[in-house]
């Protein structure tokens, strides 16, 4: 059974891979709008806050038409969410083939009815959420996971996110985003 800290960090990267896969429907903004935050003076309250204004200010064909200026585009969106790209400039590199590798070792395979890659962002946020909810010790750590395949671009994306000419919505998502991988960087320090 994982610790309410743990549970807390695979909430926070299942949110997080959620809505980096797709456009939230009005029932994820709903929940996110009722959550609750207990300690709201924390930076990762203050973040929280700030994605749940968010969140109450938007609606949801808005958003829809945020996430595909953001990440699909006519040939591509403002922002591409791909590990490989952020760490060769180019997409379909070595960052890939050792994501593969490491899913493999973890009796994880890409699921068929998706077209991305493994190494983009909602992925990768997914697999660190199954690894932290894993019973028993992992082949691969979450740290390990985390300091190979997230900590090299992840927080340089949300950067990206936040700076992004088309985001709205999506800037809060880039600020608890940015904010949660700096937190994971301390954890793993």
């Amino acid at each position: 059974m994982a610790d309410e800290n743990t549970l807390w960090r695979a909430q926070a990267y299942a949110l997080l891979a959620t809505l980096l896969a797709a456009a939230p429907d009005q029932e994820l903004l709903d929940n996110l709008t009722a959550i609750e935050v207990t300690v709201p003076e924390s930076p990762m309250g203050k973040l929280w806050l700030q994605l749940i204004t968010a969140a109450k200010n938007v609606d949801v064909s808005s958003v829809y038409d945020e996430y595909q200026n953001l990440f699909i585009g006519v040939t591509h969106g403002e922002l591409i969410p791909y590990g490989s790209y952020y760490q060769t400039g180019f997409l379909m590199e070595e960052p890939l083939a050792e994501i593969r590798t490491d899913l493999a070792r973890l009796g994880l395979a890409k699921q068929d009815d998706t077209a991305e890659p493994e190494d983009h962002a909602a992925a990768q946020c997914d697999v660190m959420r199954l690894i932290l909810m894993a019973e028993g010790t992992p082949i691969v750590t979450a740290e390990d996971f985390f300091k190979h395949h997230l900590n090299p671009w992840m927080e340089q994306f949300f950067a990206d996110m936040v700076k992004a000419k088309q985001a709205g919505f999506y800037q809060a998502i880039g600020q608890f985003g940015m904010g949660f991988i700096k937190l994971e960087s301390a954890i793993f320090r």
